[in-house]
């Protein structure tokens, strides 16, 4: 039996596998990639097109001028029960095929890095896929199959923010009571936990362990606020159509929030919603912005559009204006954006569900603000600074502690691998 094996997470955004030696029980190496994938066009709808994932599937994305079929996000629809299959080139993939191909992606690269086929890991999943159990059970299963196969025999699944609680125990001096709090892509999901660093390699840590919650809200939540709030006006929301004269409607409000969710941008690309939107631009007086919508469907500029959305997101983290910009097409967007806006006007809604969750999951257990030592935050949305200003507010900055915001979960699943084998050995 081969001494390593790897810690996943499988992220909305991004990848990430931990190798770990189990006989020191140190990592090795860390690999991360994007959670991207990208299906050439194919030359005849018999082909079989071959994905390409990550990085390299961005480059082959612009290089073929955008033309076949990019997908991210692709963990948000593990637990969608209406996603039975997608069909590309003469191929169906169902959402763990999909999957499957980011894991098999990531475990060649870490194979050939250790000269061995692993077949052992331990895969992070959030604490909630769904709020809906029926869709949570639906999407661990979905993974559990991509998992096998991607050609893993002997897996275990761990919540993600017990990961990054593994990850934090080793900068530790003393025992704390931890809230760990991991907002990714999809969701924003809390673990409250005893942590030691003399109990780092203990197989039995069940007691430890005391409490687990998340809720359906994560980074691209707020990408699409910014898009219904700035973006969704220059692509027609606001515009009416007139099939009776004098008698104006707005536009169907489905348009909207379709581009404003990178998984449901693919519906208006069919015949019938292109012919719908064609019909809007006529009845509207042929109104440049519906035009903007065609062309955001027909030319497939999501992936780029959304870029634009995420740099704003991630230029707010650090200065307090930003400028949301996109000119491609025809189609020209410059939306300034003031933090304050941001934080009062775009994303208030959703940071405030968050907050409350928090509320309704420290009541819950019984677990007053003063009596969590520190407050462990983690994944790449948690440097959103409207949200880590509640935490900020409600527990003090002294007791913030952060640690690889990307990497941090993939490392703590690793060092749970102990935990979890003892556990069904």
């Amino acid at each position: 039996m081969s001494k390593y094996i790897y810690g996943i997470d499988f992220g909305t955004t991004n990848s990430a596998l931990a190798i770990l030696d189990t006989e020191t029980n140190n990592l090795v190496k860390l690999f991360t990639i994007p959670s991207l994938l990208f299906f050439p066009e194919p030359t005849n709808p018999k082909e079989i097109v071959a994905p390409t994932v990550g990085h390299d599937a961005i480059s082959l994305y612009v290089q073929s001028r955008m033309r076949g079929r990019f997908m991210k996000s692709i963990k948000k629809v593990l637990p969608n029960k209406s996603f039975i299959d997608t069909r590309i080139g003469s191929k169906s993939y169902r959402a763990e095929d999909l999957v499957a191909l980011i894991l098999v992606h990531l475990k060649k690269i870490a194979d050939e890095f250790v000269e061995e086929n692993i077949k052992t890991a331990v895969i992070g999943r959030p604490v909630v896929f769904d709020e809906n159990p029926e869709k949570d059970a639906l999407a661990q299963e979905r993974l559990s199959k991509a998992a096998q196969i991607a050609g893993f025999e002997e897996f275990y699944f761990q919540m993600e923010p017990i990961g990054a609680a593994f990850t934090y125990e080793r900068q530790i001096e003393n025992q704390q009571l931890v809230l760990v709090a991991d907002f990714g892509g999809g969701t924003s999901d809390f673990s409250l936990m005893k942590l030691n660093p003399e109990a780092i390699n203990q197989a039995d840590r069940k007691a430890d362990m005391l409490a687990q919650g998340g809720i359906y809200i994560g980074g691209d939540s707020f990408d699409s606020d910014i898009m219904w709030h700035k973006g969704t006006p220059h692509f027609g929301r606001g515009v009416k159509e007139e099939f009776t004269p004098g008698k104006p409607i707005d536009l169907p409000l489905s348009y909207f929030y379709s581009i404003c969710s990178w998984e449901k941008m693919n519906f208006l690309d069919s015949l019938r919603m292109k012919l719908s939107i064609a019909k809007s631009y006529q009845y509207s007086g042929k109104d440049y912005r519906v035009k903007n919508l065609q062309t955001l469907i027909e030319q497939n500029l999501g992936y780029v559009l959304f870029k634009q959305i995420e740099k704003v997101k991630i230029d707010l983290t650090k200065s307090d204006d930003a400028v949301f910009e996109f000119n491609e097409s025809e189609i020209a967007i410059n939306e300034p954006i003031s933090i304050q806006a941001f934080s009062e006007e775009i994303i208030d809604k959703n940071v405030e569900k968050i907050e409350q969750y928090l509320q309704e999951f420290l009541d819950k257990n019984q677990i007053k603000n003063e009596d969590i030592d520190v407050v462990f935050m983690t994944g790449g949305t948690s440097m959103v600074r409207p949200l880590n200003h509640i935490f900020m507010k409600r527990f003090g900055s002294e007791k913030i502690k952060s640690g690889d915001n990307f990497n941090s979960v993939a490392m703590g699943l690793a060092y749970s691998y102990r935990v979890l084998a003892e556990a069904v050995a």
